[in-house]
Formats: structure tokens, sequence, C-alpha cells
């Protein structure tokens, strides 16, 4: 990936996060429009790859964006990790959530790099 292709990721990015969005919608409304009670609240420790602060504040900035989610703090941990401490309704456990933050990182990192490497 080179800097030629860094709009192309964005876009890309963008239009995946427009996705995600709808999708978190229709799953809290489902959830508040039904008498039945689909959430799975819990909290989890993520530790990132961001390399920044403004990597940092903008992953943390999507995932509050996202309904559901809400990043609740961070933290530098001894060794130079940033971790990020979020607060998920739909997710079955902390792994799950996790895994799911791990793959809106990825994707936020590639576009927002210019070199597009996620570290």
């Amino acid at each position: 990936m080179t800097w030629l292709s860094w709009p192309f990721r964005m876009l890309g990015f963008t239009l995946w996060f427009a996705r995600a969005l709808v999708v978190a919608n229709v799953q809290v409304l489902r959830d508040n429009l039904t008498p039945a009670q689909y959430s799975t609240p819990g909290i989890a420790r993520y530790s990132t790859r961001c390399e920044t602060d403004g990597e940092l504040t903008l992953l943390a900035a999507l995932i509050t964006l996202t309904p559901g989610t809400l990043t609740l703090g961070t933290e530098t941990t001894a060794e130079g990790r940033r971790v990020l401490y979020v607060h998920a309704m739909y997710a079955e456990d902390a792994d799950e959530a996790r895994s799911e933050l791990g793959v809106m990182e990825q994707r936020m990192l590639r576009a927002v790099r210019r070199k597009g490497g996620t570290t």
C-alpha cells in the first residue's frame, strides 16, 4: 500500500463504518422497540495498536459514535501500550468485544495511516 491508495482506503473505511452504524442502530432499535431484551452488556479491556494520540482519540470516538458501545477510559501500560476500556451492549463476552474492536481498529489504522500499515 502506498500513499496513492490512501484516499481510496479512507473512502472504503468511511463506507464500512457507515454500514456498521446502520447495523448497530437497527440492533439498538430492535432492542428498544420489542418486549424482549437482547443486550448482553459488559466491559472489555482492549490493548490497541495505536501509535499516536490522534489515532487513539479517533478510535475512541468511533467506538463511542457506534450505538451500543462507549469508551469509558484509557491508560498507558508500563510497556507503553495504549489500552481502552469499552462498554459494549451486544457482545457475548469480553473476547467477542475485543475481536470486534480489533476489526474496527485494523480498518481504521489501514485507512488513516498514509502507508496503510498496522503494526
